[in-house]
């Protein structure tokens, strides 16, 4: 069976940081683009960030750039979200998800991925 376990969501001051993991199961994903994606309370799924599958090409929502980075380790299946200078709209559970059909290219639409985990909550407080 096929899994993506998000990890490392938590509740956190405006301006402080976590690291939220994601590991893979059932499957490697090392030839395929993955990438991050939130949803606050009563708003749609969107993009965050996605990273090639060697992870030498990123690609960032504007309101993340700078801030957000993403990252893999294709040795141990793990995906990875480093989130600095948190701000309160951040707030939103943070979904890490698999493009298998694609290797390079970072699709920002969450209807382009195949497998999705099942969310890690983030809660920044002003």
């Amino acid at each position: 069976q096929v899994q993506l376990v998000e990890s490392g969501g938590g509740l956190v001051q405006s301006g402080g940081s976590l690291r939220l993991s994601c590991a893979a199961s059932g499957r490697t994903f090392s030839s395929d683009v993955m990438g991050w994606f939130r949803q606050a309370p009563g708003k749609e799924r969107e993009f965050v960030a996605a990273i090639n599958w060697s992870g030498r090409i990123t690609r960032y929502a504007d309101s993340v750039k700078g801030r957000f980075t993403i990252a893999r380790d294709n040795a141990i299946n793990t995906l990875y979200l480093q989130i600095n200078s948190l701000k309160p709209e951040d707030t939103a559970d943070y979904y890490c998800a698999a493009d298998i059909h694609n290797n390079n290219y970072l699709n920002v639409r969450p209807d382009e991925y195949d497998y999705w985990g099942q969310g890690t909550q983030v809660t920044v407080s002003s």
